[in-house]
């Protein structure tokens, strides 16, 4: 578990918040819309105050797990 120096402040949280409200809108528009597992995980991050080089490390890990998953078929 991070310590309480990994962790966002409130106004931090609510500026990246702001920001992920204006990107989700904003990929609708391109017709590229975050799915609900994608809108979860931005919240997780938001409850859970997560910074931002910790947010940006899980989506990487994830990301490298999917590419060594097989292929659903």
């Amino acid at each position: 578990m991070a310590d309480q120096t990994d962790r966002l402040s409130e106004t931090e949280v609510t500026e990246a918040r702001e920001r992920r409200l204006v990107m989700q809108h904003l990929q609708d528009i391109e017709g590229n819309p975050l799915d609900a597992d994608d809108i979860a995980m931005f919240e997780m991050f938001e409850r859970e105050r997560w910074s931002h080089d910790r947010r940006r490390k899980f989506i990487l890990d994830e990301f490298e797990k999917s590419r060594t998953r097989p292929a659903a078929e």
